[in-house]
């Protein structure tokens, strides 16, 4: 598929992709309770309407990768779902949660806009394939499947052919960061322009994925303790180079005092500089005229 093929991706009523208005996904890391996701959700909310970007809430109902097993995971997939549709509800705005098992899939699908899948996971057939079955032929639902840090972006070609085998084309993909060489991830933006020209036209049924960067997780320091630390000062930076380079969608978690946060308190991002980070990639959006 030639590199100007139109890549889009739709999740309810927001079209993804280099033609539209820049779609913000964000969200705390986890759903800790329904207040706080409608706090956090309603502030990013109004930021994306001010500025004229698309929006749509982001939080886990399970974090089944924890460091320890002793760490805080989240409410669950039953409680989580009735919070993400009341969020979604009261806001208007779709919404997305992570699943880590097949079975996750259909009950998800039953209220999720976009399934993620987890970079650990990209490669998971089973997955995959519960996942594309569990949103095939809705065109207002989509699998988000983030890039495994151990995948070149030719390699994500695999997860995309194993949706379009079960019959879902509605497919974005996500970039955050590769190899733990030396306790960080690195941002490979000449990767990041191989993913957005991927080439799954021999296959796909749909429009190619459109490419979302995860500006929060770039940030961890994989190994560096008992708990994954973070470099969340270099967000701000990722999200305007992901920017120019062109991504459709930007991926941010946040939520008021990180440090008190039940997951990654060390990569999110305090509410108003996640709204600043926007507000820059906004701006820079504007300068290159893409929109």
């Amino acid at each position: 598929m030639a590199a100007n093929t139109p890549r889009i991706t739709r999740a309810g009523d927001i079209a993804i992709g280099a033609d539209h208005p820049l779609t913000i996904i964000a969200g705390p890391c986890v759903l800790e309770s329904l207040d706080l996701g409608l706090t956090v959700g309603r502030a990013l909310q109004e930021t994306c309407k001010r500025l004229g970007l698309s929006y749509i809430f982001k939080a886990s109902f399970d974090k089944a990768n924890r460091s320890s097993v002793d760490s805080p995971r989240g409410p669950g997939i039953d409680q989580g779902l009735v919070w993400l549709s009341q969020i979604s509800r009261e806001l208007g705005v779709p919404v997305t949660s992570d699943i880590h098992e097949p079975a996750h899939a259909e009950p998800a699908a039953a209220v999720l806009d976009i399934l993620q899948i987890p970079a650990f996971l990209c490669r998971q057939s089973d997955l995959l394939e519960a996942a594309g079955r569990a949103i095939a032929g809705d065109p207002t639902k989509a699998v988000n499947v983030k890039k495994g840090q151990f995948l070149s972006p030719a390699e994500m070609a695999g997860p995309v052919r194993k949706l379009a085998e079960v019959g879902a084309s509605n497919v974005m993909l996500t970039e955050r960061g590769t190899f733990f060489g030396y306790h960080r991830l690195v941002n490979d933006f000449t990767g990041l322009g191989d993913l957005m020209e991927l080439d799954c036209s021999a296959f796909s049924g749909g429009p190619a994925p459109s490419v979302c960067f995860d500006v929060t997780h770039s940030t961890q320091l994989p190994g560096s303790g008992a708990q994954t630390g973070g470099r969340p000062d270099r967000a701000p930076l990722l999200a305007r180079a992901a920017t120019a380079a062109g991504v459709a969608a930007l991926f941010i978690e946040a939520r008021p005092a990180p440090s008190k946060a039940l997951s990654d308190g060390a990569t999110q991002l305090p509410v108003d500089t996640a709204i600043e980070v926007i507000e820059q990639c906004a701006r820079v959006r504007d300068a290159l005229h893409v929109q």
